[in-house]
């Protein structure tokens, strides 16, 4: 089963550390490789967590490039 989609926002990464946003990444990579999984095997009704995640581990990458910089 997928975890219930929670939107990440810039304003809740910004009280983050760079270990919690790098662990939020590595556990939305799982997700997307259980998602995978389900919809190979069927189990799968919606699809549209494959984006939302998708773009969740973009903009904590971006946030994450922005502060090292």
């Amino acid at each position: 089963m997928a975890k219930a989609a929670t939107k990440t926002t810039s304003d809740s990464l910004k009280g983050k550390t760079s270990d919690e946003l790098k662990t939020q990444v590595a556990e939305l990579k799982k997700e997307l490789f259980n998602l995978r999984f389900q919809k190979a095997s069927g189990e799968l009704k919606s699809t549209t967590r494959f984006a939302q995640a998708r773009k969740e581990i973009a903009r904590i990458l971006t946030h994450l490039r922005q502060n090292a910089a």
